[in-house]
């Protein structure tokens, strides 16, 4: 939208202010929307605010308390704001895509803002807007603005679409932009030859809870036994301390969805490793991570664990369709109840025997040119 156009948050309201010579017909145009990326997706639309747009004459239009000479982009962080992989995917890389073209010359203002949220991910945001971030809910004042983008759009799962992005944007242009905003040190994985002293470090991500590896004291051993330097760690609030020490391995191994979403803070080249779970996730773990790991020009790797390797095992007996047969047991028991088990209740417990090909190979990977 460009033009005469003026917002008052707490209302829901934005308003296209029309010019003289506009028909009444025109005048008369109103439609509601929500500014989220995930439009499809009715329980994460349900935490978002339904705003209304306006035409109207220059007469019937709210005046202006603050006038701003720079663009604004309204969106909303309600949906799965708080989830780790939402985050990124829904806000942080479209957002990034949207406001990439202004250099900072724009100012966000954000339906269902969290505090906690802002904090959290301000690195992030003061790299792309010098502006005061505007509570939108919150803010009972009209503000004017001369071009306002509502909503972000959503290319695929972690990822851009560079024919959908302004000047061709790509994730390894996040990539840059990511390392930059967090000041991290390493651009470039290490790369191993002949004279190499230094050990490539491995980061594995070791939950509590759910999706946890149930041997990891086993997997240090064999990692160090291989030749590399291990480093466990689990995700933290203090993003800024987690992607340094994430930007300072050469691989990354995780389960699926166990906090995979900080490959972002990897260096180019690195190795990102998907553990993935039984449950039928090969498809969608490809989708979440594996995609987003090759776009940022860095290797992926995808290792499927067999049955001995799921502490579903120890819950389950072995003609169970829950181990032997996944897509019957969506069938018997449900969507939400074999998802919450093979996401919330599975752990893994990984064959160093048979994962050690998985490590050999990683290491080549990082010899190659």
């Amino acid at each position: 939208m460009e033009g005469d156009i003026r917002i008052h948050g707490n209302s829901s309201s934005i308003f296209f202010v029309a010019s003289s010579n506009m028909n009444a017909t025109k005048l008369q145009e109103s439609w509601k929307l929500k500014p989220h990326p995930r439009k499809g997706d009715a329980r994460a639309m349900a935490r978002v605010t339904e705003m209304s747009v306006k035409t109207l004459s220059t007469r019937d239009a709210p005046k202006c308390a603050v006038h701003s000479s720079v663009p604004a982009i309204v969106f909303s962080t309600g949906g799965y704001m708080g989830n780790f992989f939402h985050d990124f995917t829904d806000i942080l890389i479209t957002i990034f895509t949207t406001s990439q073209q202004f250099n900072g010359e724009v100012q966000f203002l954000i339906s269902e803002m969290l505090p906690w949220w802002n904090e959290k991910y301000q690195k992030i945001l003061k790299s792309l807007t010098n502006y005061e971030i505007i509570d939108f809910n919150q803010d009972q004042v009209v503000r004017c603005y001369p071009h306002v983008i509502v909503g972000l759009k959503f290319h695929k799962e972690m990822s851009i679409d560079p024919s959908k992005s302004p000047y061709g944007l790509t994730m390894v242009d996040f990539g840059r932009f990511i390392r930059k905003s967090f000041a991290l040190e390493r651009d470039t994985a290490i790369k191993l030859g002949p004279d190499q002293g230094k050990k490539p470090r491995i980061l594995i991500i070791a939950r509590k809870w759910t999706r946890r590896f149930a041997n990891v004291d086993e997997i240090v051993r064999k990692v160090e036994e291989m030749g590399f330097e291990a480093v466990v760690a689990e995700a933290k609030f203090n993003l800024i301390e987690f992607a340094h020490i994430v930007n300072s391995c050469d691989v990354m191994l995780g389960v699926h969805g166990a906090g995979l979403t900080n490959l972002v803070f990897l260096p180019t080249n690195a190795v990102v490793i998907q553990v993935v779970p039984l449950g039928g996730l090969e498809g969608i773990s490809w989708i979440d991570f594996g995609l987003a790991t090759v776009s940022m020009k860095m290797h992926y790797m995808q290792y499927t664990i067999s049955l001995d390797e799921s502490t579903l095992t120890e819950q389950f007996a072995r003609g169970d369709p829950v181990l032997s047969d996944q897509k019957e047991a969506y069938k018997k028991h449900g969507w939400d109840r074999m998802i919450d088990l093979y996401f919330a209740k599975q752990g893994v417990k990984l064959d160093m025997g048979r994962f050690s090909s998985t490590l050999l190979h990683a290491l080549e990977l990082l010899r190659q040119e």
